[in-house]
């Protein structure tokens, strides 16, 4: 794989139950509402060991679900992002953590991810709340 190692660690705020928000990550219905214009190839609940891509344009990613728990996700990632991305979650907060090399701009497409995601939710304005490590 091409491309830079790249870390960082996301967590904001939201107006939202611990099991909407995992609704919103662990079914894949829910999670292309809110990833779009990303394209999902799964369908039903994410389950351990369920694999799936994402597109965006030219952008293909191929996600392994490695750990699932009542309040996190692992996903294993390769092709356009080769590492992986965690996500942990409760009442009126969500976490996600990505890790893996890249040409793309991890830090920014997990940004607005989140802010997607927090509109999806709470349908509040994108921005506030939002706290970076």
């Amino acid at each position: 794989m091409f491309g830079t190692y790249q870390h960082s660690t996301l967590r904001i705020e939201v107006d939202a139950t611990a099991g909407q928000i995992s609704n919103s990550l662990t079914q894949a219905e829910q999670l292309q509402r809110w990833l779009w214009p990303q394209q999902l190839s799964a369908t039903g609940p994410l389950t351990v060991g369920k694999r799936f891509e994402s597109r965006l344009g030219l952008i293909v990613i191929q996600h392994r679900v490695e750990a699932l728990t009542p309040q996190s996700i692992c996903l294993l990632l390769s092709g356009g992002i080769d590492g992986f991305h965690a996500w942990h979650w409760g009442d009126g907060w969500v976490q996600s953590r990505l890790e893996g090399v890249s040409l793309l701009p991890l830090n920014l497409s997990q940004t607005l991810g989140l802010l997607r995601l927090r509109q999806f939710l709470v349908g509040s304005p994108a921005g506030a709340g939002l706290a970076q490590s």
